[in-house]
């Protein structure tokens, strides 16, 4: 009697232990992957699912939801010997559960290195300011370095951005004195220009005055020769027009000697009446 009522004690514990061991609830987000005999047997989804006790097994449970990767901070030695700081984030997200599980040991650290190492591989074939600059084109070279791999993982690379890339300390205060020279060298050379600028304006005036006083002097030239002609041709017909325009100079120059302060003797010409007697015209 003793033997019959364990029995069915025993049955409902043994079924009790197969629901607690064999049934199983997926949350939202992770799927399960079952191993038979320690061999990979199927994926359980999310929701209520059964297993088999003893022969069935979840080894792994792995999320479906997109992961962050923070990629640590390293230098990278640029292709003109330059140390820059650069770090990164890459979002990823499992596609293929049965690959993420056996064709890698732990593909977040997998994927955190060769993250590292393509960056570290793209940057070094930049110059320092190609490095700094080109933000969008690191980022488009690391994903396609990337995806690949992460394909044959069972993964796939959502997106793969630069969080920082900087020069390092050192070369940061080698930057700025650079600079810093650069800029007295543009104020040096400005200035060197200006003064080149301004010489050259004062040559042009200067050149400019000359070539006005040129044409000044040949205008006042001209002038006189015409004045001369004109004086020689009235002489050829009349001596008196010629007598009458000196004696006029004569006598200016002798009332600006007599208007002077510091004159004091007159210089008075012996033929004076000669003289004005040809003003008048007598004989």
């Amino acid at each position: 009697m003793d033997a019959l009522i364990s029995l069915p004690v025993f049955l409902a514990i043994v079924v009790i232990v197969a629901i607690v061991k064999g049934v199983r609830i997926v949350p939202q987000g992770e799927e399960w992957v079952v191993q038979r005999f320690g061999k990979f047997h199927k994926v359980l989804f999310p929701g209520l699912r059964v297993i088999i006790p003893i022969f069935d097994e979840v080894s792994y449970k792995v999320t479906t939801k997109d992961i962050i990767l923070d990629i640590p901070q390293q230098e990278v030695i640029t292709r003109d010997n330059a140390v820059i700081l650069a770090n990164a984030i890459a979002f990823i997200k499992v596609s293929n559960i049965e690959r993420a599980v056996y064709s890698i040991e732990n593909f977040r650290e997998a994927m955190r290195n060769m993250v590292q190492t393509s960056l570290r591989s793209i940057i070094g074939g930049m110059d320092l300011n190609q490095a700094l600059t080109s933000r969008d084109r690191i980022k488009a070279e690391l994903k396609e370095a990337i995806a690949d791999e992460a394909q044959d993982w069972g993964l796939t690379v959502k997106s793969v951005e630069i969080q920082d890339i900087k020069p390092s300390s050192n070369m940061q205060d080698a930057m700025e004195r650079q600079a810093a020279a650069e800029r007295e060298r543009v104020a040096v050379v400005t200035e060197a220009e200006g003064a080149k600028q301004s010489l050259i304006l004062n040559a042009e005036a200067r050149l400019e005055a000359a070539r006005k006083d040129a044409e000044a002097q040949m205008i006042a030239a001209k002038a006189s020769a015409e004045s001369i002609k004109f004086i020689t041709d009235a002489v050829k017909e009349n001596n008196a027009s010629a007598m009458f325009l000196l004696g006029d100079r004569y006598i200016t120059a002798l009332q600006k000697m007599s208007a002077s302060e510091n004159s004091k003797i007159i210089v008075m010409p012996g033929d004076l009446v000669s003289a004005v007697k040809s003003l008048v015209g007598g004989k």
